[in-house]
């Protein structure tokens, strides 16, 4: 099985928290590409029929390289931005690769 370990998170926002909340998803995945070795990639993603709904599709080294990305300050920084326009979490789902 490989190490590398993708994480899949789905958030609703609404008109008014969605440009804000995108702009710090933006941010957490410029810097956790840049600054974590851990972090092999970090997508922010909209579906295209629910244009209040952001997707994050981050690939790490491993789990422990998810745990490490979750203490680092561009990631405080998201998390606080989550509570304060109070973003729902619909999903957030852990995976390993199997194949490709």
């Amino acid at each position: 099985m490989s190490e590398n370990y993708t994480v899949i998170a789905e958030f609703e926002t609404t008109p008014d928290t969605h440009d804000a909340f995108a702009a710090i998803c933006r941010f957490d995945a410029e810097r956790s590409v840049a600054d974590e070795p851990g972090c092999f990639l970090f997508h922010v993603l909209e579906p295209v029929d629910r244009p209040n709904v952001i997707v994050l599709y981050e690939v790490y080294a491993s789990e422990d390289a998810f745990k490490a990305h979750n203490q680092m300050p561009h990631f405080k920084k998201f998390a606080q931005t989550v509570k304060e326009l109070d973003i729902e979490t619909v999903a957030v789902r852990f995976h390993h690769r199997i194949a490709g």
